[in-house]
């Protein structure tokens, strides 16, 4: 033990302070250590409950859509009705109509 320099006396105190000074430097390295992986941990539990939460959002949209394109379908059918009969003057008066509200709606835009 003594020719280690881990005994008590003389030089021996240098080296076991020396390693208690490099044990308190990887004690407070490895508390730092801690914190940064809690804080990763933190950040990696938040991202996954975002993507839960925007995997939802989008799984509504996609409902949302289907039921919109299918409303659309329906109404373009009609308008293909429509225009299948004798109704042309109508079929003109409802694009007009169309096209009316269209250019007041970007009228209104415009303006704010």
């Amino acid at each position: 033990m003594r020719r280690a320099g881990l005994g008590e006396g003389g030089p021996g105190n240098y080296v076991a302070s020396g390693y208690s000074v490099y044990e308190e430097e990887n004690e407070h390295l490895q508390e730092e250590l801690r914190a940064k992986v809690t804080a990763l941990k933190s950040l990696s539990i938040d991202i996954g409950t975002e993507v839960k939460y925007q995997n939802t959002m989008l799984g509504d949209m996609d409902t949302d859509f289907d039921s919109t394109g299918g409303l659309l379908g329906a109404t373009i059918g009609r308008v293909k009705q429509l225009s299948r009969g004798s109704q042309a003057k109508l079929l003109c008066y409802m694009l007009l109509f169309c096209l009316f509200v269209f250019f007041v709606l970007y009228w209104f835009i415009k303006l704010r």
